[in-house]
């Protein structure tokens, strides 16, 4: 996930008239980010909940962004993979599309899931209700959400069920239609929940997918994951897509990407 600042870095604003390509130096990948603008291939996120409105334009820092964005944007792309390892903006732009999709009316409602599995920490039983439970796992989406909802309106449509927070485990029987899924962190999930997930889909909804395989806490035994993207590259499907990210598509701070490059393919 990217933080608020470097968020910010990815907007620009239309109305206090400030080009975000024309302030940046002309390198290489500046020069990428004014292409893609003027070609339209970006997300747009309008805020209609807050008391000032905002148009927010959201442009793809890479390669790997661009052909994610493509697909997202892509009504043919029923399901979309997004792999690879912290800070390439797998989450951030998955939420961005469903908030997009939402606003222009394209979607319904927002569904949210993961598996619910903590790095090497168990807390014990958490209590409170179903979306208190899931509060420590699905606060990195809400976490994005909050920079274009208000606290106060997302609260009201979790209350209204168009922001609908769905485990794993609740999920056996139920058809989402009309609807955005995110299934984040999905490298936890196993084999029977990557398949139930994937089978979830109904009219009018897309499901976007995140995972990254080295950070991995339930192990490569019945890793649901890395099974179907195994799968997938054995037979290809033209509802389905997967983006790919590598280390040198990280876009947070640049001391990420040195530990990532230290840590390599090592797996703890």
């Amino acid at each position: 996930m990217l933080n608020t600042y470097e968020q910010a870095n990815w907007a620009s604003i239309p109305n206090t008239g400030v080009n975000m390509a024309k302030r940046a130096r002309k390198t290489k990948k500046q020069q990428h980010y004014q292409q893609h603008y003027e070609n339209n291939n970006v997300i747009h996120v309008q805020d209609a909940f807050r008391r000032r409105k905002r148009h927010v334009t959201i442009i793809p820092r890479n390669i790997a962004q661009e052909d994610y964005v493509t697909m997202l944007d892509d009504r043919k792309k029923n399901i979309v993979f997004s792999m690879g390892p912290a800070g390439t903006g797998k989450t951030l732009l998955g939420v961005l599309s469903a908030i997009d999709a939402y606003n222009n009316g394209a979607c319904e409602k927002i569904v949210i899931t993961r598996p619910a599995v903590s790095v090497d920490e168990q807390h014990g039983f958490l209590p409170g209700t179903l979306v208190e439970k899931m509060a420590p796992w699905t606060r990195p989406i809400f976490d994005v959400m909050e920079e274009y909802w208000s606290p106060k309106t997302i609260e009201s449509m979790i209350e209204d069920n168009v922001i609908e927070i769905a485990p794993l485990a609740y999920m056996r029987g139920r058809t989402f239609k009309n609807s955005w899924i995110i299934a984040d962190e999905m490298q936890n999930a196993t084999s029977s929940q990557m398949k139930m997930l994937l089978t979830r889909i109904g009219d009018n909804s897309k499901i976007i997918v995140t995972g990254d395989l080295a950070q991995h806490d339930r192990g490569f035994e019945n890793n649901g994951l890395k099974e179907f993207i195994k799968l997938l590259r054995q037979k290809q499907s033209d509802l389905i897509g997967v983006v790919e990210f590598t280390t040198s598509d990280v876009e947070r701070h640049v001391a990420v990407t040195e530990v990532l490059t230290i840590y390599g393919d090592n797996e703890f």
